[in-house]
């Protein structure tokens, strides 16, 4: 069988879940092509000779383009056997779809092409959370590193890998998509696999990695093997993790090893400073926690770079002006993505948000091409700060313009949100430093 594997989106990095099951395909004995739409634009020549073809949807946005992917794959050969796979592969309905396959898909997705390859029609959605043992993931049909999000460090670039030692999640975050189908399990990647992967990476012009896992401290001591494994073999590599904030200050004696191991900076899903909404949310930490973890950091030399969540049906009008304040007091701005700012919560199909007593009252009709329910905040006047602000940040996106000023300017909307009266904010020039970032600012 010849099959096309394609991605539509993994936030700016070179898909990791295309190159992980080529890899197993491969090992099966079948061809494999890769298409990465983020890179290349879709032209209906690349289904030529193709057998089958396999999507990945790892994430949201991923999900939505591959919603429009699937009807130009269709209008151009109808009966082409069509999977979808991923953490969001059935947080939608795609018409036209043959196969859905959800979680640990590596081993139904090479049994759905086996089952092709003799004739059987294999059809229907499946979620396997089973262990599995992974391949070294395989890049060769993937555009060159240099094509994707890049670390800018001063004045300075390196090429960056994107690597998983775990997926899913202990926890059970209740407006993150893993609980969904996780449901506060995580399942490791072997360490000679993700080391072996590095390595190619490396080989490839890597000078940084991303370890993407949704938590790198889900496994702690799996992570650290990993970590210290690469460091020794690679000591002139440096890396970033995520981690949640209830794990950083839980493995606080690790910190400073983070540090001397090369993690340039973590990034932990803040999301709010209303403890009241981080309860909501089931976070598992406080504000005040948020500023012990700035502070520990800081001292053993390990950046945070926080994301955040501001708008969910119960954000205040003076929660998001407190966010920026926080992110002020303790020198963030440097490393805050305007579009994290504006961000709003989705809701789809088995979220756990939907679990939160009177949530009903605020949400509207389910809409098939947002995957998400509709809903309103309590104070319309949030609504529409939300839609000022996400203007704000697309349009400073498109012109390129200077960071400081774009959140100056979206400072200055959130204070008027709240019925402030006092003196415009401003962020000093000084506060770029050339801290380290990757140039992608997306995170769903």
């Amino acid at each position: 069988m010849r099959v096309l594997l394609v991605s539509t989106y993994e936030l700016g990095h070179q898909p990791l879940h295309v190159a992980s099951p080529a890899a197993r395909l491969t090992a099966s004995g079948h061809g494999v092509s890769s298409l990465d739409l983020a890179i290349a634009s879709f032209d209906a020549r690349v289904l030529d000779g193709v057998d089958a073809v396999a999507i990945s949807v790892p994430m949201h946005t991923a999900m939505r383009l591959a919603q429009r992917t699937v009807e130009r794959i269709r209008s151009s050969a109808p009966n082409l056997p069509i999977a979808v796979y991923g953490l969001y592969a059935n947080m939608g309905v795609i018409e036209g779809v043959d196969r859905v396959i959800v979680g640990e898909y590596e081993e139904q997705l090479a049994a759905w092409v086996d089952a092709l390859s003799i004739g059987e029609a294999s059809t229907g959605a499946s979620v396997d959370l089973g262990r599995q043992h992974f391949l070294v993931p395989d890049r060769s049909g993937l555009p060159d590193l240099g094509a994707y999000a890049h670390l800018s460090f001063g004045q300075h670039h390196r090429k960056v890998g994107y690597v998983e030692a775990s997926h899913g999640c202990r926890h059970r975050c209740r407006h993150c998509p893993l609980p969904v189908v996780y449901d506060g399990r995580f399942r490791i990647v072997q360490a000679e696999t993700v080391l072996g992967d590095i390595s190619n990476l490396v080989s490839a012009g890597a000078e940084h990695v991303t370890f993407g896992d949704p938590d790198f401290f889900n496994g702690v001591a799996h992570a650290m093997k990993v970590l210290r494994s690469a460091n020794d073999l690679f000591p002139s590599v440096t890396y970033d993790v995520t981690i949640k904030v209830e794990h950083l200050l839980a493995h606080r004696h690790l910190l400073g090893e983070l540090a001397d191991r090369n993690v340039l900076f973590v990034t932990s899903a803040f999301e709010s400073t209303n403890d009241a909404v981080l309860e909501l949310l089931d976070k598992g930490h406080t504000r005040a926690d948020m500023a012990t973890v700035l502070e520990l950091c800081r001292e053993v030399g390990l950046d945070i770079h926080p994301s955040w969540l501001p708008f969910t049906p119960w954000t205040q009008p003076g929660d998001v002006a407190d966010i920026f304040s926080f992110i002020d007091e303790f020198d963030l701005f440097e490393v805050t993505e305007p579009v994290q700012l504006a961000i709003r919560l989705l809701i789809p199909r088995g979220s756990l948000v939907l679990d939160v007593p009177m949530v009903s009252e605020m949400l509207g009709d389910y809409d098939e091409e947002s995957l998400s329910y509709a809903w309103v905040s309590q104070d319309p006047v949030v609504d529409e700060l939300q839609r000022r602000l996400a203007a704000r940040a697309e349009r400073a996106a498109s012109d390129g313009e200077p960071l400081t000023s774009t959140l100056t300017d979206m400072w200055s909307m959130a204070l008027d949100a709240a019925g402030s009266t006092g003196s415009s904010p401003q962020i000093p020039a000084g506060a770029i430093t050339g801290r380290p970032r990757l140039t992608e600012p997306w995170f769903c």
